[in-house]
């Protein structure tokens, strides 16, 4: 990989973790309703992607499941898992995308598996559940929810598969369309106060909706689907590990994480998961895990 293309991939998994931690200020801290902060993220999303939208993907039916999947449903998901979990474990189970993207594609797109990424898988989601089981035998509630989110990006990410291929801008004027015009609603009928919380957190809550829509969808992303499509999947994915590295020290140094022995055990065993499925090489695809808040 070229340097200057290694240094746009480093800044792109920084963006990403630093989205991670905002979200969580954004959502915990200013008690913004997270479906209400994901429409408006995704309404200037749409608007900045715009003259993107046009022609329509076909078939469009599978552009707005798609749209839905990776967009509304994936980042509802993760900000209202982040309303009660911390920054650095979300970055973690959010990971579960990767091996749960490449089980869905052996259910649904008939793919098979080499044993290596088999044991990979088994210690990635493994790692997961060390971060999501409390003690007392009980899920963390909101780790649950951004297990949901993976789950519904992995799905996305198996659907988009099926489709020729879109244009990273056209994905990102769908996926902002779709889900603004999903999330607009559902936040106006499940929540309450959203225009008193974003007006009380005021000039700081348009920067992170700016910065979360024009810097990670639009910029980050774009970047990262350019990236993928000059460089082999297995060589980007391990890479974007950076992400949940990041957002560990950004979640220490701005929201106060703490790092336990579960934690820091959970993250190892994910991570070497993560890395043994996306280092096989397969056809199943690889989703970036982001950001993805």
């Amino acid at each position: 990989m070229r340097p200057r293309d290694f240094a746009l991939l480093v800044l792109v998994c920084v963006f990403w973790a630093m989205s991670n931690v905002l979200s969580k200020i954004v959502v915990a801290h200013w008690m913004v309703p997270p479906l209400f902060y994901a429409a408006v993220r995704f309404a200037l999303v749409a608007l900045l992607t715009l003259p993107w939208l046009l022609p329509i993907p076909r078939p469009v039916w599978r552009i707005v499941a798609v749209g839905l999947l990776m967009g509304g449903g994936n980042f509802a998901l993760m900000f209202v898992g982040l309303q009660t979990s911390s920054p650095s474990a979300a970055a973690v189970v959010v990971q579960a995308s990767v091996p749960i993207t490449t089980l869905l594609s052996v259910v649904l797109l008939k793919e098979r598996i080499h044993w290596r990424r088999g044991i990979g898988i088994l210690l990635a989601l493994s790692g997961v559940l060390v971060v999501v089981w409390q003690p007392g035998l009980r899920l963390s509630g909101g780790l649950t929810f951004v297990l949901g989110a993976a789950l519904a990006g992995s799905f996305g990410a198996i659907m988009m598969k099926q489709m020729e291929q879109v244009s990273a801008l056209r994905f990102q004027a769908w996926v902002g369309l779709t889900s603004f015009a999903a999330l607009a609603p559902a936040s106006a009928l499940l929540e309450s106060h959203q225009m008193a919380t974003a007006f009380a957190a005021g000039w700081p809550f348009v920067g992170a909706v700016v910065f979360s829509a024009l810097i990670v969808s639009v910029f980050a992303h774009t970047a990262y689907y350019g990236l993928i499509a000059r460089y082999e999947a297995n060589l980007i994915a391990p890479l974007t590990l950076m992400t949940p590295v990041a957002t560990i020290t950004l979640g220490v140094l701005f929201t106060g994480d703490h790092l336990d022995a579960r934690l820091l055990l959970g993250t190892g065993v994910a991570l070497a998961g993560v890395l043994l499925v996306a280092i096989r090489r397969t056809g199943a695809p690889i989703v970036e895990t982001q950001e993805h808040a």
